[in-house]
């Protein structure tokens, strides 16, 4: 039995209760959000195709309905406006998660905690200092879509499955993200050099670094501009993370945790290649980046740090 409760049921947490339901990762799911009827009606919609599915109880509730959940993953939160600075995005977010914290921890203090909400290293860094739950309990969704961007776009270069691509996005989930390029490998062969090992002919152009890392990063404006909002793949790559914290077995994923010194970076929260399982974000596996890759994490750890001492937690 795994019991998630989802805060938020806009396009993204809706989102996560379909395919949270669909893929028969929870058996009950509860719906919470300001806007009772908008939760009332979602889960209405899901629970009514749900004979088709693995057997899941969904429904609408409060925050006393959140008792005994495994996972709460929080998605409120007000999306960014035009002519809106990320940092006034910020505080106005850091004020909605603080008083949603009051009232969760009350009823679900031993669940982990996955925050979605942007920015989410910021609103990750919030929830550690104000819930006064344990840090491995708390984890940012940080750039686990940005990672699965970058595989997907590698994989579609090169015409290969996306399991065998093996690529990661560090840092801030935003505008300091950043690849470490020493790393990533298709099937153990670096990257850059995947099309010329192939022995069948192949006519591709070089691999482009800087193409693949602009189209990892612009991915979530393109999608917003065209449909509105993205809500799909961040659905997808949320129920992963699930699936992975409650399965037996310990799983890499690069999402956002606290730091205590690793790179020599503390008192922050951004994402690392991060062991998560049973018992939440358990440790991290210190990559052997180069210098101008530890370079680049301190730059995005210190653009964090920034927004975080002009906010008011």
């Amino acid at each position: 039995m795994n019991k998630i409760t989802i805060i938020g049921s806009g396009s993204v947490g809706a989102t996560m209760a379909y395919t949270l339901t669909l893929t028969g990762v929870a058996t009950e799911i509860v719906m919470i959000d300001i806007n009772n009827e908008k939760a009332l009606g979602e889960a209405l919609d899901i629970r009514q195709g749900v004979p088709f599915c693995s057997p899941c109880t969904i429904y609408a509730g409060d925050y006393k309905d959140a008792v005994d959940s495994d996972i709460v993953i929080i998605t409120s939160g007000v999306a960014r406006k035009a002519g809106q600075s990320r940092l006034e995005l910020a505080q106005v977010n850091v004020n909605i998660l603080k008083s949603i914290t009051d009232q969760i921890v009350r009823y679900a203090p031993d669940a982990t905690y996955i925050i979605v909400s942007n920015p989410v290293d910021v609103l990750t860094y919030t929830f550690c200092k104000y819930s006064g739950l344990p840090e491995q309990k708390i984890i940012g969704s940080g750039t686990i879509l940005d990672t699965a961007r970058l595989r997907a776009r590698i994989a579609e270069f090169y015409s290969v499955n996306q399991h065998n691509v093996h690529a990661y996005v560090l840092g801030e989930h935003g505008d300091s993200s950043f690849v470490p390029w020493s790393l990533a490998n298709i099937s153990n062969v670096p990257v850059e050099d995947y099309g010329r090992s192939l022995t069948m002919h192949s006519d591709l152009p070089e691999f482009n670094k800087a193409e693949v890392e602009d189209y990892m990063r612009k991915s979530g404006g393109r999608v917003i501009q065209r449909k509105g909002a993205t809500f799909y793949a961040v659905s997808m790559s949320v129920c992963h993370l699930c699936k992975c914290l409650l399965a037996g077995i310990d799983t890499t994923l690069t999402v956002s945790t606290m730091l205590h010194g690793e790179y020599g970076i503390d008192n922050v929260c951004l994402s690392l290649l991060t062991v998560v399982g049973r018992h939440g974000a358990h440790g991290k596996v210190n990559l052997p980046l180069n210098d101008a890759e530890i370079a680049a994490l301190h730059n995005s750890a210190d653009c964090l740090k920034n927004v975080i001492k002009q906010i008011q937690l």
